[in-house]
């Protein structure tokens, strides 16, 4: 129970990817930690790109950045739309600025680059965000994992293992 007394909030929309949300949410709970669904207002289930529904706990514009350790950002098409909801983004930058653990893995750097917290990092994601990535003012790095600071980021559903390990170590 490494993460006994940690809170982390795992950012949901409709097409995630299904790993890249579940393996995460998983093995943080295994790991002791009080997982927290998080969407928007009125949402009570979100599918993944090949339908499995997650339900939500939380409305992003109802929680605190003060409330948690750790956010989670999965990939998938999900974080397109996740970087529209400016509760999200407020949340991610909140967690970031109080020096909690900011993870995205895939196309979920969309999320911390629309909150504004890429610039001067060290960074990695899937190879069509490297742009984005690189544009948002940060150094994109080829690599299963990239921890700049209280920021976490993977490429692939396969960096997985690496990704969450990274996670549980920041967190400790």
């Amino acid at each position: 129970m490494e993460l006994k007394g940690k809170r982390i909030a795992i950012l949901a929309e409709d097409n995630y990817q299904e790993l890249e949300l579940w393996y995460p949410l998983l093995r943080m709970r295994e790991a002791g930690a009080e997982v927290t669904v998080v969407g928007m207002p009125g949402v009570q289930e979100y599918h993944s790109k090949l339908g499995y529904p997650v339900e939500v706990d939380a409305a992003a514009n109802a929680i605190s950045a003060d409330d948690f350790d750790a956010v989670i950002i999965p990939g998938g098409y999900a974080s397109d739309r996740m970087r529209r909801h400016q509760p999200m983004l407020d949340l991610v930058r909140g967690v970031f600025e109080r020096g909690g653990v900011v993870a995205a893995i895939c196309h979920a750097a969309w999320v911390p680059i629309s909150a504004g917290i890429m610039r001067g990092k060290r960074a990695t994601c899937f190879f069509a965000v490297k742009d984005d990535v690189i544009n948002a003012g940060a150094t994109y790095v080829d690599a299963e994992v990239v921890q700049d600071g209280n920021l976490i980021t993977s490429r692939v559903p396969s960096d997985l293992p690496a990704f969450c390990r990274t996670i549980i170590t920041a967190l400790k």
